[in-house]
């Protein structure tokens, strides 16, 4: 068990997907709307778990990498992050479960992962 029972959550999607590429292609008015249903879905999915939200997070902008190599633009599936709290790592997962990410916007899907402590700490 995680000690921290703090856990990571990553929204993921292409940019390619066809999902993505079907919500490109909708007409403005239908994808504001929505964009709407899924703003208040979110809203909702938070405030049912508002206790376990340490940290909402958001979404994620651009992306440099810096390396040994220098700083460079890059791309990735990474659109938005929050950090929650939960008895387990199978409870911080179900807590993602028909999240509208997936189910309203075209995202990919969540990747949740436990927060370790520092070795050594």
């Amino acid at each position: 068990m995680n000690p921290t029972n703090t856990y990571l959550a990553v929204f993921v999607g292409s940019k390619t997907s066809p999902r993505r590429a079907a919500w490109d292609a909708m007409p403005e008015q239908e994808r504001r709307a929505k964009e709407q249903e899924g703003i208040a879905a979110w809203h909702a999915w938070a405030n049912r778990h508002k206790a376990a939200i340490i940290e909402m997070g958001g979404p994620l902008g651009k992306t440099k990498k810096i390396s040994s190599g220098g700083i460079e633009d890059v791309s990735n599936a990474l659109g938005a992050f929050t950090v929650v709290r939960a008895d387990s790592h199978e409870a911080a997962v179900r807590m993602f479960e028909k999240h509208p990410h997936f189910t309203i916007f075209p995202g990919d899907a969540i990747e949740v992962m436990p927060v370790l402590q520092i070795p050594g700490a």
